[in-house]
């Protein structure tokens, strides 16, 4: 692969990571992710965003500077957005080649670099507003958005062409190939990059939603003509589909999000599972759309983002010795850590000798302004009066869902 010219003098380079790791040591990336750097060139060149030694991209980022007749001695500047890993890790080899580089971040992002790297040479401190002049009208703007979604995050914008380049924000898991431009894939790639951008979001960005809303709201005086993240699609023809979908993700936080339930369930030996068709059919009645997920069957990452769109949420499970199920209970763990916040919510489940599980769900969610339907618990077999009544449940979820959301 190339490097692909996405305005005169600029261009993206990356590779695409197939390597079956988990995207941050957890997140599961069955497609892959592409992790995207970029060439602004003046009589000057700054290279925007790094890699990490994965996967071998610096030899692919190299391989493909080579193809514009340019090494990584040729940069004078290192814009660096973002010092999370995954951008910066490759800094030591990069610095080797090129010592002299010019660093630029902001003054959070330089302690990073010194504290991940041990580099304080050659960095030089913006904050937003300031500017660097490239040569041939190439001028970067650079702007701070702390917290989307580490506190030394920045963005990057040329002036003359209006490519923002956003790192983190408006990204998606996925690796893109030749095809680089929301313009040229297919309807089936973009139904892909839709749903990748939400579990992204979900897994990634979720709890600094509100920082995400600020940072719109900042960069709004800009003329965006192009948005460049660092993993995904780079947007083209319509910059406002990708921004108008963070917008989206971020104001599910506060809500309501969308007419939608999501289902979570676990079950030891099949007593709470017996019920689990009920609630369904109860929801389906009222015609919301559902998602099912099964833990520890399934990996948290998707039931996450589905819990994230969801202004309803359905737990299904036992009591697990006085307890939550373990498996569901880290699940929560998880939902309180990215805010998922302001859902209807209905709990059923089994017990054997006695419950608990109940007591336990309720205080370990208060803070996440929860409204909660009265539960179904039953010991041992369900009876048809549970069956009745967990259908019952799950039509009236379906019933306020769909009046918070009108």
């Amino acid at each position: 692969m190339k490097a692909i010219e996405m305005s005169k003098g600029i261009y993206r380079i990356g590779a695409n990571i197939k390597t079956g790791d988990l995207f941050e040591g957890m997140w599961p990336i069955p497609d892959g992710v592409s992790l995207n750097a970029y060439v602004v060139k003046g009589d000057k060149i700054a290279l925007i965003d790094l890699v990490r030694d994965w996967g071998n991209a610096p030899s692919v980022i190299q391989e493909q500077l080579s193809s514009i007749h340019l090494t990584i001695e040729d940069f004078g500047y290192l814009v660096m957005n973002h010092i999370e890993p995954d951008h910066s890790g490759w800094l030591p080899g990069f610095l080797k080649m090129n010592p002299q580089v010019q660093i630029i971040t902001t003054k959070k992002g330089a302690a990073m670099v010194n504290g991940f790297f041990g580099v304080e040479d050659n960095v030089r401190v913006v904050k937003s507003g300031d500017t660097l002049s490239l040569g041939q009208a190439k001028e970067l703007l650079f702007e701070e958005v702390p917290n989307v979604h580490w506190p030394e995050t920045m963005v990057t914008y040329e002036k003359s062409t209006g490519v923002l380049f956003s790192c983190d924000a408006f990204g998606s898991y996925g690796c893109i190939g030749e095809a680089i431009f929301d313009d040229r894939i297919s309807e089936e790639e973009h139904a892909f990059f839709d749903r990748e951008s939400l579990r992204y979001y979900a897994n990634i960005v979720s709890s600094f939603s509100s920082f995400v809303l600020k940072a719109i709201k900042k960069l709004e005086g800009l003329e965006i003509n192009m948005i460049a993240p660092s993993h995904g699609i780079i947007w083209r023809e319509n910059t406002q589909i990708i921004i108008e979908r963070y917008l989206k993700f971020a104001r599910y936080m506060n809500g309501p999000a969308e007419p939608e339930i999501t289902v979570i369930w676990g079950s030891m030996y099949g007593y709470t599972q017996v019920v689990l068709n009920s609630v369904i059919h109860g929801i389906r009645s009222e015609h919301v759309p559902v998602h099912v997920h099964q833990v520890p069957n399934e990996d948290v990452s998707w039931a996450l983002a589905s819990a994230w769109k969801s202004s309803g949420l359905v737990f299904g499970m036992p009591t697990y010795e006085y307890k939550m199920f373990p498996p569901i209970a880290s699940v929560i763990d998880m939902f309180e850590r990215k805010h998922v916040w302001n859902k209807k919510v209905f709990r059923f489940g089994s017990f054997g000798w006695s419950g608990g599980a109940q007591k336990e769900f309720e205080s370990r969610t208060e803070k996440l302004k929860w409204e909660f339907l009265e539960p179904v618990e039953w010991q041992g077999n369900a009876g048809d009066e549970v069956h009745k009544l967990a259908f019952e449940r799950g039509k009236e979820l379906a019933q306020q869902v769909k009046e918070m959301t009108k």
